[in-house]
């Protein structure tokens, strides 16, 4: 790449002379183009876990801003929000997310294939831990007429 700055008094038949400096000018458009694309991505990259939920014809409530899940996955295991947890431990855990307000509703997900007498002991378990208020999740089953 040549650039011409002036004549100079070295190399007066010289009409270019190169320019040592790096053109920073396309790695910071290059740059700019990455952070776009990781602000973009960024809030899609949640983790959720793979349930498969039954389907449910009643009217769908209103949510809390952060509802606090409790997920009983298909080998019987159960999760607080993202965190798999023990079942002993399962009061501490509530405890934590809703920071000792046993007044907050919890919100119950399980998977097609947990029996009711399996969920059942789950709720059993909210109940002892001191929650009353607890909402069943299930996908919106509600079809349109035709």
């Amino acid at each position: 790449m040549g650039v011409r700055l002036g004549r100079r008094q070295i190399f007066p038949d010289d009409d270019l002379s190169e320019a040592h400096e790096i053109n920073v000018t396309p790695f910071i458009d290059v740059m700019l183009v990455l952070l776009i694309i990781f602000m973009v991505a960024a809030p899609l990259a949640t983790v959720d876990i793979g349930v498969d939920l039954p389907a449910s014809a009643a009217e769908p409530q209103p949510r809390p801003d952060r509802p606090v899940f409790v997920t009983v996955k298909p080998d019987l295991s159960l999760a607080v929000g993202e965190a798999a947890i023990a079942r002993d431990a399962l009061g501490d855990a509530l405890a934590t997310a809703t920071k000792g307000n046993r007044d907050e509703r919890i919100f119950l997900r399980a998977d097609k294939v947990v029996s009711y007498g399996d969920l059942m002991q789950v709720m059993n378990l909210l109940r002892n831990a001191g929650y009353l208020k607890i909402a069943l999740v299930g996908l919106d089953g509600r079809s349109e007429p035709q």
